[in-house]
């Protein structure tokens, strides 16, 4: 891998040189734009409405538009004087435990390798912060962008994941829907998590995959070689008669799950298909 930037870590008066490496890399299928007469890639043009001509890139500039129609011109001295440009370190401010941060503030992750001559100080660090089992909160600017950081030491590596400022965190209060009022009975809750416990386990990302991407890689291919790919039908919903006979029957069902099919017996000696349809019964009555 190349890494994308080169600075150094600090805190305090230690001065730890890193290489920054992308941790992550999207997946997407990404598809062109034709023509549908001609099958030829649509090509996306910078053009200047009022002058009717295309706009090569030297005369193309970033303005802000401070009133409707009326825009302020930045240039690349500009930004040169900002405080921060030129800075090519992650500056530490605090040390945290890192179930503190709420995950809503996280962006994008990034490795952090040791620099050159810096394997030392990279190793100190790394293993202050396994003993202290700390992470570290700092800023950084990464192509002319100022972000919050966590740092948190991953087995051999430093791992930087940049954050959002609070104030780029839209606040929930705004979304009308949550001023609800629900009345919820002990026996519901018992259930609710009783089916939590029975769904529960150790985290394990490589056992998520990407249905949707697979199925449309294969619809892809399908394409290529002529064939036309089945795609089963999504199950449908069921409304729900009765939440109690639900629960019953989604911890049965969990519990299947976790013996391989075995068919565990449930709670009320029921399976699965009979507790929701002497939910139905009961709601019917």
């Amino acid at each position: 891998m190349r890494p994308l930037w080169k600075g150094a870590v600090s805190f305090g008066l230690i001065y730890v040189p890193v290489k920054m490496y992308a941790a992550t890399e999207r997946k997407d299928v990404k598809f062109n734009y034709l023509h549908e007469k001609c099958k030829t890639p649509i090509q996306y043009r910078k053009y200047c409405p009022y002058c009717d001509a295309e706009v090569p890139a030297e005369e193309v500039v970033r303005g802000y538009e401070y009133e409707k129609g009326k825009f302020v011109i930045m240039r690349e001295e500009d930004f040169e004087r900002l405080p921060g440009e030129n800075n090519r370190s992650v500056e530490i401010l605090d040390f945290v435990d890192l179930v503190e941060i709420d995950p809503i503030y996280y962006d994008k992750a990034y490795y952090l390798a040791p620099g050159e001559g810096g394997q030392k100080v990279y190793a100190l660090l790394k293993r202050a912060m396994d003993a202290s089992r700390k992470v570290a909160v700092g800023r950084v600017v990464i192509r002319s962008k100022e972000a919050l950081a966590v740092l948190r030491a991953a087995g051999d590596v430093l791992v930087m994941s940049t954050m959002f400022y609070p104030d780029e965190v839209r606040s929930p209060k705004a979304i009308d829907e949550l001023g609800y009022r629900a009345e919820l009975h002990e026996n519901e809750i018992k259930m609710a998590v009783s089916l939590v416990e029975n769904l529960s386990s150790r985290f394990d990302p490589a056992k998520y995959t990407n249905r949707y991407r697979e199925a449309l890689i294969e619809a892809v291919h399908g394409k290529i070689s002529g064939r036309e790919v089945e795609v089963p039908a999504a199950p449908g919903a069921e409304k729900v008669v009765d939440l109690m006979s639900a629960l019953k029957a989604s911890i049965e069902l969990a519990r299947q799950t976790r013996a391989g099919g075995t068919g565990a017996p449930a709670e009320n000696g029921e399976g699965a298909a009979a507790a929701k349809k002497k939910g139905r019964r009961e709601k019917a009555g």
